[in-house]
């Protein structure tokens, strides 16, 4: 959300506690180090061997992507990432570097100009957004992301437009995720907070049973105790079944709970390993995470 957080408490309950890291992942790739790591890095540096290698048995995948906004300039230039079913990955980086854009990507709402994007094995490279959600890509945009004139229960509604039958079955379990989103069903979704919106558009975008869940900076824009809320409902999301990947400027909360962790620079990968082993590597901390990975 771009509006800062105006105040008032969260909806959704259970903030008694912070969002846990996951368990290291059975595998991580081992990649090589970088060139000037003389300090002993020991985050792994994204190459084509170790993708291709990781990549074999993904659930989504993009490799070597091109892509921008503008004729003849790319903000993506070669950028590769896969994800496991499962898995909850994060996409940290400065500003600029393309996180957004590779989602949108993925999404179809960027044309890639070169390169590929695959989902169990089929290639839905440029796919329409409402192609890729009839095949199980479900996408949260950071801004105007619910319908502010509908209820809850109607923004809900829209999101399972492509599977009507199935609204009672989604919706409870939306709601047991966000339980509060059931208790203030009639509510219009324009006089909901930031954290209480962003509950909407998650679960609205939970309503046709993705497979993979895109969330473009869920973060952004909220006070610190409901950025904790939103990482804590991913989790939620992730060990409901719901495969996630999540681009976050909040790099050290973003690491603290993912599987594995991509830092892209200039539209390309230049760190690929597990979120612990990213937030506690020197020269990450030293180029991309600074004072936060200390807080």
């Amino acid at each position: 959300m771009s509006a800062r957080e105006t105040g008032g408490e969260p909806v959704a309950a259970d903030l008694d506690g912070a969002a846990t890291p996951p368990e290291a992942p059975a595998e991580t790739p081992s990649g090589g180090l970088p060139e000037d790591a003389a300090d002993g890095s020991n985050a792994a540096v994204t190459d084509r061997a170790d993708h291709l290698a990781g990549a074999a048995e993904a659930l989504l995948r993009a490799d070597e992507l091109y892509a921008g906004y503008v004729p003849g300039v790319n903000i993506l230039n070669g950028a590769d990432l896969y994800v496991k079913k499962g898995e909850l990955i994060g996409i940290i980086g400065p500003n600029g570097a393309g996180k957004s854009t590779l989602l949108k990507s993925l999404f179809g709402l960027v044309n890639v100009r070169k390169g590929t994007v695959t989902l169990a094995g089929e290639d839905i490279t440029n796919l329409k957004a409402h192609s890729l959600v009839s095949r199980g890509v479900g996408y949260v945009p950071q801004t105007n992301n619910v319908f502010p004139s509908l209820t809850i229960e109607e923004n809900l509604e829209m999101g399972a437009f492509q599977v009507p039958g199935k609204f009672k079955e989604r919706f409870e379990f939306v709601c047991e995720i966000f339980p509060a989103l059931k208790e203030r069903r009639k509510q219009r979704a324009g006089s909901l907070s930031g954290g209480e919106r962003q509950m909407v558009a998650m679960g609205r975008a939970l309503m046709t049973e993705p497979s993979v869940l895109l969330l473009d900076e869920p973060s952004a824009g909220l006070s610190p105790k409901l950025q904790d809320l939103v990482f804590i409902q991913a989790q939620q999301i992730n060990k409901a079944g719901v495969t996630v990947i999540m681009v976050e400027q909040n790099a050290r909360r973003c690491l603290q709970i993912c599987h594995r962790g991509y830092v892209l620079d200039q539209g390309r990968n230049a760190y690929m390993a597990s979120g612990r082993d990213l937030i506690n590597d020197p020269k990450v901390i030293q180029l991309y995470l600074g004072t936060l990975a200390r807080a």
